[in-house]
């Protein structure tokens, strides 16, 4: 295992390690300590590695991740996993604002709470909130699965293309052009891959959850609804 301490070594100098790191790397396992909040960790990894941060991150964590999974020991902070393209980020804590934004693929797994705007306009990455969520979460959300085994916020898949939305608590309010869909034996099926890849196992039942994706109004411009635009 490689470690590198914050305390002696600059974040730059950490990133420039990992960013030399070849595809072929023998160097898979590294240890990040004292990390005291410090933003953009981990970004821009392309490399089959597991980069673990001993603490808690700050802003844009693990960012434009591709093949590497990274495992915050803490909280996140704004916009972790944003833009990830492959790969994995899991957060034990609980995540701030815009968590996996943008994000084209891999799994996040946020063990706590996520605030608002989770998943913003998600484009194929898959997320799995073990707690509850802030208003806004999945606004334009584009491809990609959200699973909230806690509560919803406001506004809830606002202006939603594709992204597929499954909410085990309640949610207090749905985004225009976001609506309660039927819970399909394919979409149980989905659930259980994504909760299994999330250490969930069988732990919980695929039946409490409810499905939320577009009405598909808003796709094309009709003067009727003019005022939802």
């Amino acid at each position: 295992m490689s470690v590198v301490d914050l305390a002696v070594t600059s974040r730059r100098e950490l990133n420039i390690q990992l960013h030399a790191l070849a595809p072929n790397t023998n160097q898979t396992h590294w240890r990040v300590e004292n990390p005291n909040g410090q933003h953009s960790l981990a970004v821009g990894l392309d490399a089959p590695v597991t980069v673990e941060i001993a603490g808690h991150a700050g802003y844009y964590c693990a960012g434009m991740n591709k093949q590497a999974t990274v495992v915050v020991e803490g909280n996140a902070g704004v916009g972790v996993a944003e833009n990830m393209i492959s790969g994995m980020v899991h957060v034990k804590g609980d995540a701030s604002q815009a968590a996996g934004a943008t994000a084209h693929g891999g799994l996040l797994v946020i063990d706590g709470d996520a605030s608002a705007r989770c998943g913003i306009s998600m484009k194929g990455v898959n997320i799995v909130v073990k707690g509850s969520i802030g208003p806004m979460s999945a606004f334009m959300a584009q491809s990609g699965t959200l699973i909230v085994l806690g509560d919803a916020g406001d506004a809830l898949g606002d202006s939603i293309y594709e992204a597929r939305l499954f909410v085990r608590g309640s949610v207090k309010s749905l985004g225009t052009d976001c609506v309660e869909k039927t819970l399909r034996e394919e979409h149980k099926e989905e659930l259980r891959e994504l909760l299994n890849a999330a250490g969930l196992g069988d732990a919980i039942n695929v039946d409490e959850f409810k499905r939320y994706g577009s009405s598909r109004k808003l796709y094309n411009f009709h003067v009727d609804n003019a005022a939802a635009y």
